[in-house]
């Protein structure tokens, strides 16, 4: 009988984290966010907001992809 393979959750990190991982302000964040450079949060509750872990790696790879493609010295 085959086992079913289940995708484990996604990792869910607070604003706190974002901003640590990211070496980024508060206001540059949501100036990124809002000119939908910077993957959106996701809404838990009425004040409580968290984003996907692999979204923020992406983002962080992508910046470092796009720093070293112009360019950069290696």
């Amino acid at each position: 009988m085959a086992r079913a393979t289940t995708t484990p959750p996604p990792v869910l990190i607070r604003r706190p984290e974002v901003l640590r991982r990211c070496g980024i302000s508060n206001t540059t964040l949501h100036r990124l966010i809002h000119a939908g450079e910077f993957p959106r949060p996701i809404q838990l509750g009425w004040r409580c907001v968290a984003w996907i872990e692999a979204e923020v790696d992406a983002w962080i790879e992508a910046r470092i992809v796009a720093s070293r493609g112009q360019g950069g010295m290696a």
